[in-house]
Order: structure tokens, then sequence, then C-alpha cells
């Protein structure tokens, strides 16, 4: 008896395409994650997704906090980095080109007089991030040159970081002793 192969990318890939070229609104989601933090420790934090997953998140040392958890601006560059690492990776295979290897490297600069309120002309958040993306794989230049204009172009995060959607925050008070609605809905 032979195992059959695990489906291609492609074959995994084309009944979704297909769904969401003949139904356009099953492409679309609405993905939220939420705050689970408990404890009154100001700078620690616990953020949990629709799926089982949850990070535990801390203020950054230059903030105040400790180095024993990621910060949300080391969330904010992984979630680049693993977006570019995973959609480089599956258009590789889309595209038939058998990667060796891929490294990827993102780094950002940022200037805390602005985070810590010292200076109200320095921006708050990051003024610049950088990528770069080692790639070994045996194909011909031009073959790897539309790997890498795909796999920028689609990028999730990147084309996020890129062109900003549009941002809205609601912040609600309430008074002690309500259901606890406002903490959950932050």
């Amino acid at each position: 008896m032979s195992i059959a192969p695990p489906p291609t990318l492609r074959e995994r890939q084309a009944p979704l395409k297909a769904r969401y070229e003949s139904d356009p609104e099953s492409a679309k989601l609405t993905i939220t994650v939420h705050s689970a933090t408990e404890g009154d420790d100001p700078m620690r934090s616990r953020i949990a997704a629709e799926t089982a997953a949850a990070w535990d998140v801390g203020a950054h040392p230059m903030a105040g906090g400790g180095d024993e958890l990621a910060c949300s601006g080391d969330l904010l560059l992984a979630s680049l980095a693993a977006c570019q690492e995973i959609t480089l990776r599956m258009v590789a295979a889309a595209m038939g080109i058998p990667l060796q290897e891929v490294a990827v490297s993102v780094a950002g600069d940022m200037d805390f007089r602005g985070t810590m309120g010292v200076d109200p002309e320095i921006p708050v958040g990051f003024s610049r991030i950088r990528t770069d993306i080692r790639v070994v794989a045996d194909a011909p230049p031009d073959r790897l040159e539309r790997l890498a204009q795909r796999a920028e172009r689609y990028c999730v995060v990147a084309a996020t970081l890129r062109e900003a959607p549009e941002l809205s925050t609601s912040i609600r008070t309430e008074p002690p002793g309500s259901d606890g609605s406002a903490k959950r809905n932050r």
C-alpha cells in the first residue's frame, strides 16, 4: 500500500481561489486579537488571538520594562519577518523553485524620546524599518527576480505598512464593578 504524497500548495489553494472568484464575499475576514491580561503590572500584557495562540508582552527596557519578554515593537517586526518568509516560501513553491535556504532579518529604528514624551518634536514609533532577505536557490536569475517581486507584492504585513489602513481607536471608561466588557474590548 502506497501513501499518497501531501497535496501541493497549488492543490491546496486551488479550491480557495475558485471560491473567492465565484463568491468574493467569502474572501473577506476580520482577524481579532484581544488583551487577556491578569495582574496589576503596568509593564506586562497578554494578548490572545482567536486561535489558541497567546503572547506575553512587556514594555521595552528603554521604556522601563524588563528584558525577559518581547515588546510590541518586537512583535510588529516579527510579524513582518514571518510574513515575508512565509510569503517567499509559498511563492517559491507555487513557481516550482526549490529553496535551499531563506534568512530574513528585520530592523526598526526608533527614538525613545518620542515614546517617553521627552521631546514632543520626536515622532512616536518606528521612523525606519529595513528588511534583508537572503535566498539560496538553484534557479535562473530572471525566475529569482520574479520570485522576489511576487513575494514583495503579496506580503500582507509589508503591504499594510506601505499603505497604512484606516485606523480607529475607541476607548470607553467604565466604573468599577461593571461586567468587564471595557477590559475585553480595549
